[in-house]
């Protein structure tokens, strides 16, 4: 199976610093690649971590703050620039058109890859292929706002015991497979289901419907914790959740793997945001993300 990981480009909030870039997140799967938020310094962070402008076949953001966005200018022009030979799509809130274009517009330079927008209104699908549904969820925030979850559909995994028992072997493996019966032998006699994996990137919001909606039975979870917990008052003033709100949610969802990023500059101690969120129960698998950091999606179960 191709490569399925998510590559931090940046981890900071509002303010950039010495150690942390602006926001930027790449989830490679099985050679597609999805850039969400580029905020400043995006196209440098790539530079670093090995990303090439011909990885990216979608860009999705989540709203228009800057440093979610404010890289989205230099990205746009490196993939004209570097003459990218596939379409490119971009899904953004409806109600920052007016951003995305000023964006795309901002300096002269010459467009030759097919750039396709496709804005989000409303909750849903957006995107559908063979390896993936991608949907947006609204969140929880001053501007509009929405979280992504792309989801695999699930499969089939043959079970070599049941077919030994039944005596199927050789191309009438591949022949069950894809007929769905052998005789009097059903696909469901030899096989189970194959859960699809699912990832949901959640950034600015309060605790909302859509946090818990974007989060369930995630296998990798990416989710803003900008305050700590003694900071919650601040946390629901400006719209965002502390580490463990987003752990708590993590937990109540089942998430297998949780990648806590977008810290505020006030902040010294990384470590502390993995303390609180094992306090708030999370047991599963846990990040504290870092600038430049690889995060594999969780193997099947």
């Amino acid at each position: 199976m191709s490569v399925r990981e998510l590559v931090v480009l940046g981890t900071a909030s509002q303010v950039p610093t010495r150690h942390r870039n602006h926001n930027g997140y790449l989830l490679r799967w099985d050679g597609e690649g999805i850039l969400f938020d580029p905020g400043e310094g995006t196209q440098r962070q790539m530079l670093r971590a090995g990303v090439a402008a011909h990885d990216l076949n979608r860009i999705c953001i989540t709203h228009f703050h800057g440093d979610h966005s404010l890289g989205l200018a230099g990205v746009i022009q490196r993939i004209n620039l570097d003459q990218v030979p596939h379409e490119v799509t971009a899904h953004y809130p409806h109600s920052g058109q007016r951003f995305f274009d000023r964006l795309r517009y901002a300096t002269a330079y010459r467009e030759t890859v097919r750039l396709t927008q496709a804005p989000v209104a409303a909750d849903g699908p957006l995107a559908r292929t063979a390896s993936y549904t991608l949907e947006a969820r609204r969140l929880s925030h001053p501007v509009e706002s929405y979280g992504y979850r792309l989801t695999e559909p699930d499969g089939r995994r043959m079970l070599p015991g049941r077919l030994a028992a039944h005596g199927i072997k050789g191309p009438d493996v591949g022949r069950i497979q894809r007929e769905g019966r052998l005789g009097d032998v059903t696909l469901d006699d030899v096989s189970e289901v194959r859960r699809g994996q699912r990832f949901a990137f959640v950034m600015d919001t309060r605790l909302c419907e859509g946090v818990h909606a974007l989060a369930e039975g995630c296998d990798l979870l990416v989710i803003e914790s900008t305050f700590l917990d003694e900071d919650v008052t601040l946390a629901e003033d400006h719209g965002h959740l502390t580490a463990g709100q987003a752990a708590a949610a993590a937990r109540d969802a089942g998430v297998r793997h949780l990648v806590l990023t977008h810290f505020s500059q006030r902040y010294a101690d990384p470590e502390e945001f993995e303390r609180q969120a094992r306090a708030a129960g999370f047991e599963g698998e846990l990040t504290v993300a870092h600038d430049l950091q690889r995060v594999p999606v969780p193997k099947r179960r």
